[in-house]
């Protein structure tokens, strides 16, 4: 009953999309997100017989244009890797190059469950949106299939459990924030 009052922003496929909003930073436009999920039992069994799990949020900015297509302003991707080390039984998540090995599962899934500050575009791309320009957010976050090895990429046709996925629109207020388009 606790859990029918609490909100949820969007919800797919095993991802609960608790909290996404935008702000401007000094010289940019910057989101920040956080999901709420668990890893399936498939996809646990497989991370222990050592298969690496990859992540990937993906955020697109566009501006509004009556006479034509609308403008992609950016658009960039986050990818994370979940792994199990036997050697020193630990979980390794990767970011951008860099490792951090946590001591339990739970650990090292809430490492893969938002960003904060993600830079977005630069102020100077979305300066109008002040001035009444109209500009949006796609946004994605998924278990990427795509990352897994072919074997299993061609078995997974209907996946049962493989599918962790959330997206969200977003329509950007002249303040910079954000909220859902319906």
């Amino acid at each position: 009953m606790l859990m029918a009052l609490v909100p949820c922003l969007a919800q797919a496929e095993g991802v609960n999309l608790t909290q996404i909003k935008t702000e401007r930073t000094e010289d940019a436009l910057a989101l920040s997100f956080s999901t709420r999920f668990d890893l399936p039992k498939p996809v646990e069994d497989a991370l222990m017989k050592g298969l690496k799990i990859y992540f990937q949020a993906e955020v697109t900015v566009y501006k509004s244009r009556w006479y034509w297509r609308d403008a992609r302003v950016s658009h960039l991707t986050r990818s994370w890797r979940l792994a199990w080390l036997p050697l020193t039984r630990e979980y390794q998540v990767t970011f951008d190059g860099l490792h951090q090995n946590y001591d339990n599962l739970q650990d090292a899934v809430a490492a893969l469950r938002g960003v904060s500050g993600w830079r977005l575009a630069d102020i100077k791309d979305v300066k109008d949106v002040e001035d009444g320009g109209h500009y949006y957010i796609e946004f994605s976050y998924k278990l990427d299939n795509s990352q897994l090895p072919r074997p299993m990429q061609i078995g997974l046709g209907a996946p049962q459990g493989w599918a962790l996925s959330v997206e969200q629109n977003l329509q950007l207020n002249p303040d910079f924030s954000a909220r859902p388009t319906p």
